[in-house]
């Protein structure tokens, strides 16, 4: 029945009732009956429906209400993210009850796809437009508790209003982490005030490398931006309004070089002249790291101190990916620390960088997160792990008793080209389609329910190197995004029983959708002239890690 609606992602249930009529209408009578615990989302409906269908969407009760409440039946049955939506029905017009606030949110994203894609646009476009609904009730609760999407904003930076947007399009697809990508190689992202050359320094680089890192094109205009706390303290009030935990990320002890060289000191200056060292240009596994010493350790609490002041998030992510050994394996000084601390070799060494934060985060009341690399070594103890090189690190962290997310760059990593041809814009790594998003399983088959029970979710990831604004962005990820949230949401079948045409015939409301929201997708007969990028030299290597 969902095909009717359109509704992305697909519900557990939807029910179109023969005792009512087959539609209603919002009009000017249509008031918010809001209960405790509903305020936000009673604010976010009359921020999104007020200007669409032009209606006031006063206080009110009575039969032509949207009634808001949290049911202790609906979080026993589904969970606080679950709920019960039901239009048309004698006392009210729309009843929303969900196990907790977060789920009275879902329930109203589910509200304005039962609108039509007028519901969706910021000015009423025609005189009825985004107001009628059919009358049906709906139940639903989200498979996994973790639905997330990372986007990179160091290789190319996000201007903070675009962070908002697409805050606003998790929220649309029932997403519910964001995982800020804010340092790496090419770029600091957070202004942290005790050490101002991060940004000062750190957030800006001369050229940019144009394509993959084989091309030979630069972009010559400096490249950069970041946020300052103020901006960030608004994004997460801005995300804990739409239910989205942003969960950040401060890359140690590898992806490092823009830190490197706002402070030379912090890394290995015995092998490297890290003075010379700028915010680095182009793409790729960059071997500078971080020297393994007291005071580099120091450096990095003061700048999770004040993360943590900005963002309430349990897991905080360390990155631990990507970081070669080479300077480590020729320093004297990182040497003498491996013999110091009795490590057996350099990977001992990694795991005690991210030993020594697990424990300091763990010590204020976080949980450290970091990709699959930090199983290199031994794992921290209270550590769960981004599994990024295909199951096999969340497999072993999971079997071992750590929590997991999975996000394997062969089925959820969107920098990856969409299809083979040649007018795909900087081809990169795997092709990767629609379908094939749709028919991606996140719990590994075969994995013991014990070991099940850690994947705690999954993650779709965005890394900008071939993505130098918000409408290659837009393209990289949707449609894709919709197919990841209707695996990460809903309760389907294994993959190839997954009825991919059902999908497809849903998707023709919410393009409509997308085109409201001004979102540049790549259309399902191939970019359009615009959107390609002729000549610009990508990696269209199938089976290739991409290390772009």
């Amino acid at each position: 029945m969902t095909s009717e609606t359109g509704l992305i992602p697909a519900p557990l249930t939807v029910e179109y009732r023969g005792d009512a009529p087959g539609s209603l209408t919002l009009d000017e009578r249509t008031t918010i009956d809001a209960g405790p615990g509903t305020a936000s989302t009673a604010r976010w409906l009359r921020s999104a429906l007020g200007p669409a269908t032009g209606l006031p969407l006063a206080d009110g009760t009575g039969p032509h209400a949207i009634r808001l409440r949290i049911g202790e039946e609906v979080e026993r049955r589904y969970g606080p993210e679950g709920y019960r939506l039901t239009t048309g029905t004698p006392d009210t017009a729309v009843v929303i009850e969900g196990g907790g606030p977060a789920g009275v949110f879902w329930g109203a994203q589910t509200l304005r796809q039962l609108l039509g894609p007028d519901a969706y646009r910021k000015a009423p476009v025609r005189k009825d437009g985004g107001r009628s609904l059919p009358c049906t009730t709906i139940e639903d609760a989200p498979r996994f508790g973790w639905r997330g999407l990372l986007l990179d904003v160091s290789r190319h930076f996000t201007p903070k209003d675009d962070v908002l947007r697409y805050l606003d399009l998790l929220a649309a697809h029932k997403l519910n982490v964001f995982h800020f990508h804010l340092t790496d190689d090419q770029g600091w992202r957070i202004e942290i005030k005790r050490h101002p050359r991060l940004t000062e320094a750190g957030s800006w680089r001369s050229r940019t490398k144009w394509g993959h890192r084989a091309s030979p094109l630069w972009t010559e205009t400096p490249h950069g931006g970041f946020y300052t706390q103020d901006d960030i303290r608004e994004i997460v009030a801005y995300a804990a309004e739409r239910h989205i935990t942003v969960v950040p990320e401060i890359d140690l002890p590898g992806h490092s070089q823009a830190a490197i060289s706002a402070y030379p000191e912090l890394g290995n200056t015995d092998v490297v002249d890290t003075a010379a060292l700028t915010v680095w240009d182009t793409w790729g596994v960059n071997p500078n790291t971080l020297a393994p010493t007291d005071a580099v350790l120091r450096f990095y609490e003061g700048v999770f101190e004040e993360v943590l002041d900005l963002f309430p998030s349990t897991f905080v992510h360390v990155g631990g990916d990507e970081c070669p050994k080479d300077q480590w394996k020729a320093s004297p000084a990182a040497q003498a620390r491996i013999k110091e601390l009795g490590l057996a070799d350099e990977d001992e060494l990694q795991s005690w960088f991210i030993r020594h934060f697990d424990r300091w985060l763990a010590d204020r009341g976080r949980r450290l997160i970091g990709w699959d690399e930090i199983l290199e070594g031994g794992l921290a103890e209270g550590a769960a792990v981004s599994s990024w090189r295909g199951y096999g690190g969340g497999i072993a962290a999971a079997t071992a008793g750590h929590d997991v997310v999975m996000c394997p760059e062969q089925h959820v990593y969107l920098d990856h080209r969409q299809a083979a041809g040649e007018d795909e814009p900087v081809p990169i790594g795997f092709v990767r389609t629609l379908e094939d998003v749709y028919r991606f399983e996140p719990v590994p088959p075969g994995l013991p329910p014990e070991a099940a029970a850690h994947i705690l979710g999954t993650q779709a990831n965005v890394w900008t190197e071939v993505m130098e604004n918000r409408a290659r962005v837009d393209y990289q990820v949707f449609p894709r995004l919709a197919a990841f949230a209707e695996v990460a949401w809903s309760a389907l079948p294994a993959p190839d029983a997954r009825d991919y045409a059902g999908f497809e015939r849903r998707m023709t409301a919410h393009y409509r959708r997308l085109d409201a929201l001004g979102v540049d997708y790549r259309p399902p007969s191939g970019p359009h002239p615009r959107q390609r990028r002729p000549g610009v030299i990508g990696r269209p290597i199938e089976g290739a890690p991409p290390n772009v």
